[in-house]
């Protein structure tokens, strides 16, 4: 992970990567009819935990596949989503 990471970095497209801790140290605020509640983990929806993540700035989203295609899982999914940018917000 750390060569892909590396690879990243030269390329000038990584602003950010972290790992995140088991679910069993951490926490979700649920908001429902306006009113928050703590669930403590650990969270059983394997599926659905984020485990690290990158930012990363490119052009186009074919260029965020093509570098999403070479993350060394052997196992797992990786979830690809912009970020929102202030031009992306009228002015006002």
């Amino acid at each position: 992970m750390g060569k892909y990471n590396d690879e990243l970095a030269t390329a000038g497209v990584l602003l950010a990567a972290d790992g995140l801790r088991a679910s069993s140290e951490g926490a979700r605020v649920v908001f429902a009819g306006g009113a928050p509640s703590v669930i403590d983990g650990p969270f059983s929806e394997i599926g659905e935990l984020m485990a690290g993540y990158w930012v990363i700035r490119v052009e186009t989203m074919d260029e965020a596949r093509d570098w999403a295609k070479r993350i060394p899982f052997r196992d797992g999914v990786v979830e690809l989503r912009r970020v929102f940018e202030p031009e992306d917000f009228p002015a006002g």
